[in-house]
């Protein structure tokens, strides 16, 4: 047997998330389906996050142990001949045994992508969550600097998940306006009278819906509802007192460290 390692991207509209669910088509189900088909036999993967239904990623990693003696790259042809068109195998690696897409990674960074304006191009919508309101860019820097550093995240995760605790290490968080140069897949004129805002964050680890959360609270801070000054939250602990949970559709997965 070896052990590999998958790098992935894929468009999440139209899927569960990253986990096999009873319905649904996940990304997970997808890769097992296929490399079950190669290798003979049941394959369990791995993924290195779990992203939630309408999520999108451009670095997803995923990690199985494969008996097939086919090459690393012949592999991803044969995995991306049979996969939809809105999931890609980026790069098939062979790894140490020991490696876990998940339990190895070191950190994972996210981008959450606002449309700030009363448009969005049609070919932009499903990958932004439109905020038609002007924001105030320079109160949500001032506040996305108080998330970076080891903090308890708990007014940040959602209800109902099982981790030990909610400490995390923020290393990067700030707001960039991409409205000139939108990143690949958004097109040209992405905002058409407005502007293509980003929430770039980098940790450790991340909570459930924990970007989401700050990204909804970002944004009731740049509409002025709320002050830039996020301290209290942490010390407070409580999920009700942030803000909302952004919608899936604005979150890509960037990429996850080893």
């Amino acid at each position: 047997m070896r052990s590999l390692k998958l790098t992935l991207a894929y468009e999440g509209t139209r899927f569960v998330g990253w986990q096999r669910q009873a319905d649904g088509t996940s990304i997970q189900g997808l890769l097992e389906a296929i490399l079950g088909d190669i290798d003979g036999a049941p394959v369990a993967v791995a993924g290195a996050g779990r992203t939630d239904a309408g999520v999108h990623a451009l670095g997803q990693v995923a990690s199985c142990t494969l008996a097939s003696a086919l090459d690393a790259d012949t592999l991803r042809k044969a995995l991306n001949a049979r996969l939809p068109a809105d999931v890609r195998v980026l790069a098939v690696d062979d790894v140490p045994q020991a490696f876990h897409a998940r339990f190895s990674a070191k950190g994972k960074r996210y981008r959450y992508v606002l449309a700030n304006g009363p448009m969005v191009s049609p070919f932009a919508a499903r990958f932004t969550w439109q905020v038609p309101g002007r924001l105030d860019v320079t109160a949500m820097q001032q506040a996305a600097a108080h998330l970076v550093g080891t903090h308890d995240f708990s007014a940040f995760q959602s209800t109902g998940t099982d981790v030990v605790h909610a400490v995390r290490t923020v290393t990067l968080a700030e707001i960039a306006d991409l409205t000139d140069e939108p990143p690949t897949p958004l097109p040209a004129q992405a905002v058409p009278g407005g502007r293509l805002l980003a929430f770039e964050v980098a940790a450790n680890g991340f909570l459930r819906h924990m970007v989401r959360a700050l990204a909804g609270t970002l944004v009731e801070v740049g509409l002025r509802r709320r002050d830039p000054d996020l301290r209290a939250l942490f010390e407070s602990a409580n999920r009700a007192l942030a803000g909302p949970t952004a919608p899936a559709h604005g979150l890509w997965l960037v990429e996850v460290n080893y």
